[in-house]
């Protein structure tokens, strides 16, 4: 099958390197991209454009940036694209027009589905501590992750790993698939396969609340979080009455006391009992400051052994 003129949706930096890969490629000829509207972002609330946007323009390519996708289906369907690619685009797209392309809609997502369909599946896999993900290209449907799977293979996931590290990773592994999605798209050596409804995990949206840290919960628990909200929202907890401090590294050691007990300011931060086991915070991010490392923390805050810190 012909697959030459590409439309690309994608919002998330993760989807940056897909589709350079799909540009780079000299038997393609990506016809337009399609990413979220500009969004206010830091303390001014300056409208920002998404990173798929940013580069699509550094690219040279044209941008279409709607609220709502389906409003522009006919100016979609004049590009007579032969394939849509979808990843990280974070709007609902409407079966006229995914439906639109000759060959249909693919879509990467950074999981190994049925498991982990929805908004959040890096964070999810975090937050369950596995030690293996995957990634999946699928096609898209009018349910949300549910179409036939026509590629899949492993991601490792290591303790060192956290949200910010495996979106890198994913983003890296969907590009480095993108010459074989393609030729296998052509050559029709992909086979379609039903995901089994039967191990359908879902896992939604992530708010702020989401990083409060919970002292009663187990070390292991606790690391997870911060693992899986680093860089938003971040682990955090309240700093007596000066706000949140938030975890941005932190390691499992041994330890026992009371949920959210300094247990010790030796070292490289302090130790802080769990319901279950203890964490040492290595590297933290006091209200209004930028983040420093656990042995500084202590040094600028006077902290006392016994000392307990409240739940978010």
């Amino acid at each position: 099958m012909k697959i030459e003129r590409i439309l690309y949706f994608g919002t998330a930096p993760i989807a940056v390197p897909a589709l350079k890969a799909l540009h780079a490629q000299p038997d393609c000829d990506v016809v337009a991209v399609c990413t979220q509207p500009d969004r206010p972002s830091g303390r001014k609330r300056k409208l920002t454009p998404s990173a798929v946007k940013v580069c699509a323009l550094e690219l040279g390519l044209k941008v279409f940036d709607p609220e709502k996708i389906g409003e522009m289906k006919d100016e979609l369907a004049a590009l007579d694209a032969d394939l849509s690619v979808v990843f990280a685009y974070g709007q609902y797209i409407p079966k006229s027009v995914f439906d639109q392309p000759h060959r249909g809609s693919i879509n990467f997502h950074p999981s190994l589905l049925p498991t982990y369909r929805g908004a959040s599946p890096i964070q999810s896999s975090l937050l369950d501590g596995l030690t293996a993900s995957g990634l999946s290209v699928l096609e898209v449907s009018e349910k949300m992750d549910a179409g036939d799977l026509l590629m899949q293979g492993p991601l490792v996931i290591s303790p060192e790993d956290n949200s910010e590290t495996l979106h890198e990773r994913f983003s890296q592994l969907a590009a480095s698939w993108v010459p074989e999605l393609l030729a296998g798209l052509r050559d029709d050596s992909l086979t379609p396969t039903p995901q089994d409804e039967a191990l359908v995990v879902e896992c939604g949206k992530i708010s702020k609340a989401d990083g409060g840290i919970q002292w009663q919960e187990s070390a292991e628990t606790i690391q997870n979080r911060i693992r899986a909200y680093q860089p938003w929202p971040g682990a955090f907890f309240p700093l007596a009455d000066k706000g949140n401090l938030k975890i941005l590294k932190s390691r499992l050691e041994t330890g026992t006391g009371r949920p959210g007990e300094v247990l010790s300011i030796e070292g490289d931060g302090p130790l802080i009992a769990c319901g279950e086991g203890a964490i040492r915070l290595v590297m933290v991010q006091p209200p209004g400051k930028k983040g420093m490392d656990g042995k500084s923390f202590l040094n600028g805050y006077g902290l006392q052994v016994g000392t307990i810190f409240e739940s978010a």
